[in-house]
């Protein structure tokens, strides 16, 4: 799958192993994610696209701003919550 702007993925390796981020570009192996929080979107991690997996293809219109980035994990958090539940 083509890792593409937008997309939330989760990390597989290093530190942040199983954190969701937004990824705000794309540029040869390597992809820039943001969490709104630690990593804004000023200050993206550069992570390898072999280490991150794709969670949810595209979550709507990705203003490249931290409160949209923090909602939009938010939202994402909220219904992987609510399927546990279930």
């Amino acid at each position: 799958m083509e890792l593409k702007r937008g997309m939330l993925v989760k990390s597989k390796a290093g530190r942040d192993k199983d954190c969701i981020y937004v990824i705000g570009d794309v540029r040869n192996e390597y992809v820039y994610l943001a969490d709104g929080r630690l990593r804004t979107v000023d200050h993206p991690k550069r992570k390898k696209k072999k280490h991150v997996q794709p969670v949810c293809v595209i979550c709507g219109e990705y203003k490249p701003d931290d409160v949209a980035v923090k909602r939009i994990l938010k939202n994402y958090l909220n219904q992987e919550k609510g399927k546990q539940e279930e």
